[in-house]
């Protein structure tokens, strides 16, 4: 059995993705060398995702309402003092600008939830991502009950508002991580750790969607014809890695994998169909500028692309988010440029649908945000 201290000295200490998605957190934390034992999301479609890419982790499709955290070892097989940290991003809607914005929302619940967990488990640390409208005024006494569950036992710092861009994703979309280690850990954090390295090398949309197809015909619906050609010059050498390389062990889709090694093609290139007065109105609109009857912005490729938004669930009427237009296609993009923009590398998988695609892509946190975030941690292990 493993004690609480020696999980930290791991060569990959153990952490639990909770509310995981499709996994944007648990790539960043296996990119910065964290072993995720598992992740855990009521979404079946983002938890097969999930499990489509994190061939070694454990998937569970559970309501943590619903769950305990000792269930949940139970059924992954693991001991409490192996497990170093807890991560994860619960559902934002509620606290969202974008969303009901409702102290009421059951939603935000969940928030709470994940401290329950984190307080029966007592990890070595924990991570809590969530949108920065969690931080107004009105979700005050949400925030301070959720810590108290915690802060009797663990250090706490944040909230941390992080913009994606600075840590080199080509989005701008803002976060607000909490932190916590245990008090008993010898180790402590400052959100100065945290702050971006001035040697970041910030990378535009122009240069985010580089090698993919700017023609899309609207006609390619299904999966399969979502497979086209990619093409990845040398220049921006440490996006380029990041789109096709750092793979860490037992990861990845083995198609996507093969695909991209063997034929230098990628998934999730499909076709959106506009009437051609929409098609029109989108010409009229210049990079950086808005559509005004669809609220669309077109991307600017010199700039960075705006927060991706995931839409509602279908319990919650399937409504659609906007997206954004190509910056020089008159055309929404693809599911696989909006991995792009939101950091995903190109053999990372999502949904066969654009509409799940885009719904993972949007509740996700930028892998190379997280991964950021969880370098500092793993690297000031005692």
């Amino acid at each position: 059995m493993v004690n609480v201290q020696s999980s930290w000295q791991l060569k990959a200490p153990k952490v639990l993705d909770l509310f995981c998605g499709c996994g944007g957190f648990s790539l960043g934390a296996a990119r910065a060398g964290f072993d995720v034992v598992a992740g855990v999301d009521f979404d079946k479609h983002a938890i097969a995702a999930h499990g489509r890419n994190f061939k070694k982790s454990q998937h569970l499709q559970l309501d943590l309402c619903e769950t305990t955290g000792t269930e949940i070892l139970e059924r992954i097989g693991l001991d409490r003092s192996e497990l170093t940290g807890i991560i994860g991003g619960p559902p934002c809607q509620g606290f969202s600008s974008m969303g009901s914005n409702d102290v009421n929302d059951p939603r935000n619940q969940l928030f709470r939830r994940f401290y329950d967990i984190v307080a029966e488990l007592k990890p070595q640390f924990f991570v809590c991502e969530n949108v920065p409208g969690l931080l107004r005024e009105n979700y005050k006494d949400i925030r301070d009950e959720a810590l108290a569950i915690v802060s009797d036992d663990y250090d706490i710092i944040g909230p941390m508002k992080l913009r994606a861009s600075d840590y080199g994703a080509p989005t701008t979309r803002t976060r607000a991580f909490f932190l916590g280690t245990l008090k008993s850990a010898d180790v402590s954090f400052d959100v100065a750790d945290f702050l971006p390295s001035e040697d970041v090398e910030q990378t535009t949309v122009e240069e985010a969607l580089v090698g993919l197809p700017r023609k899309i015909d609207e006609q390619w619906q299904k999966e399969d014809q979502g497979w086209r050609n990619v093409r990845l010059p040398d220049t921006k050498s440490y996006f380029r890695k990041r789109l096709a390389g750092v793979i860490p062990p037992g990861m990845g889709d083995p198609e996507a994998k093969k695909r991209l090694k063997t034929e230098g093609r990628v998934s999730g290139c499909l076709g959106t169909v506009h009437q051609p007065r929409v098609i029109e109105r989108f010409a009229q609109v210049p990079e950086g500028k808005i559509d005004k009857v669809s609220r669309a912005p077109r991307l600017n490729r010199k700039g960075f692309c705006p927060t991706l938004r995931a839409g509602t669930a279908s319990d919650r009427g399937s409504y659609q988010a906007v997206r954004p237009l190509h910056p020089t296609e008159n055309r929404v993009i693809t599911p696989r440029e909006a991995a792009r923009l939101q950091g995903f590398p190109d053999w990372f998988r999502f949904d066969a649908t654009k509409w799940h695609s885009f719904r993972q892509i949007g509740n996700s946190v930028s892998p190379l945000l997280s991964e950021s975030i969880l370098k500092v941690i793993i690297n000031k292990r005692p």
